[in-house]
């Protein structure tokens, strides 16, 4: 019987592979996820990640050098890459707003906000409480009063909640907000348009009140201004015009105050400013061992760092200090008509099947 003869690694037509390459190719092939021994699989995991660390610092410093050499030759600088980041990396949606859609504006004439938003109807909000409330629900309710001009506030007691929707109607509100609460922290904002809806069922968290704000300032009576940031989308779009029908469309900017909804990540951010434009004379010192002809120093405008650019172009200091509260809000649904859990059509449900992506946004 005859057996093959193995070819030896050595003759001619191989080329040799020293040991060394094979195991640092197996190297980076292994992932940590890879290693089944703890300690070994944080040690590797370390060790990536500072090389990591050391090569984004090389990158870091050859951009400051070409950038460096640019300005010396008097060229234009190489320009910078875009970081990446899950805003701007979003997944497309088909329902995002464009500034030439006839359609989203001719919707807009003849939805239920545009009896508010056309100045037809000054807004007029009824806040109450769910059936069991807590020591820090009106307390939250005390603020919100203050936040939103015309709105009053009724007692829940044992009332329904359609009985009180009938209530507003007949006393001509135009929207209700219902504070609910659990375990003494308020947990949710209901937002119902009246006389016809919509119904907004928001969830609340991370409420601070005025009094836990440091250094927290005063807001008066005048109406405030409204900021709504990235409302994109056709849902966000209504969503924006349901919370602006709650606030006058004329504000008083003598009162200097700004009231925020900023949308990020489906997350509403809800921020309440107050703002003032000043500029700061100080005496400029001189410079060392140099000696001015006038004694007097030259008296210029100063403010913190991250002003500076604006005191070059000309531009007055922006001051702002916040009235509070401060909380967050994330849409659960959104129902046609006023509120009815049970027979109610529902416009859009979240759902937990919903989040498979992190870049897909539904405001």
């Amino acid at each position: 019987m005859g057996f093959k003869r193995k070819k030896n690694e050595n003759e001619e037509g191989d080329e040799p592979k020293p040991a060394a390459v094979e195991i640092e190719k197996k190297r980076k092939g292994i992932l940590p996820s890879m290693i089944k021994n703890k300690d070994k699989r944080a040690a590797v995991h370390a060790k990536l990640k500072q090389e990591k660390k050391l090569e984004k610092r090389k990158k870091v410093k050859a951009r400051d050098a070409a950038e460096k050499r640019a300005l010396e030759l008097g060229e234009e600088p190489p320009a910078r890459g875009v970081p990446k980041t899950i805003e701007n990396t979003r997944e497309e949606d088909e329902t995002v707003c464009r500034p030439d859609d006839e359609e989203l504006f001719a919707g807009n004439d003849a939805d239920e906000f545009s009896a508010v938003l056309k100045h037809g109807s000054n807004p007029k909000i009824l806040i109450t409480t769910c059936r069991f409330n807590s020591s820090r629900g009106p307390a939250f309710i005390e603020e919100l009063l203050l936040v939103i001009p015309n709105s009053t506030y009724y007692k829940r007691g044992t009332y329904d909640l359609k009985k009180i929707i009938e209530y507003a109607n007949k006393k001509e509100f135009t929207s209700l907000i219902v504070v609910h609460t659990n375990r003494r922290e308020p947990d949710a904002l209901l937002i119902i348009g009246l006389p016809s809806g919509p119904t907004a069922h928001f969830k609340l968290s991370k409420l601070v009140l005025r009094k836990d704000i440091k250094n927290h300032g005063n807001p008066t009576s005048h109406k405030p201004e409204l900021v709504l940031n990235n409302f994109t989308t056709r849902l966000g779009h209504r969503i924006g015009r349901l919370i602006q029908s709650l606030f006058p469309q004329e504000p008083n900017f003598r009162g200097r105050r700004v009231v925020t909804f900023h949308n990020q990540r489906d997350f509403v951010f809800f921020r309440h400013h107050r703002y003032i434009f000043e500029t700061k004379e100080v005496k400029q010192a001189e410079a060392k061992g140099k000696k001015t002809k006038d004694s007097k120093a030259a008296t210029v405008t100063e403010a913190k760092p991250i002003a500076r650019l604006q005191i070059l172009t000309g531009f007055p200091i922006l001051n702002t200090q916040e009235c509070g509260p401060r909380f967050t809000l994330k849409l659960i649904s959104l129902q046609h008509g006023t509120f009815d859990p049970r027979g109610g059509e529902f416009e859009w449900v979240h759902k937990p099947e919903m989040d498979t992506s992190r870049r897909r946004f539904f405001l």
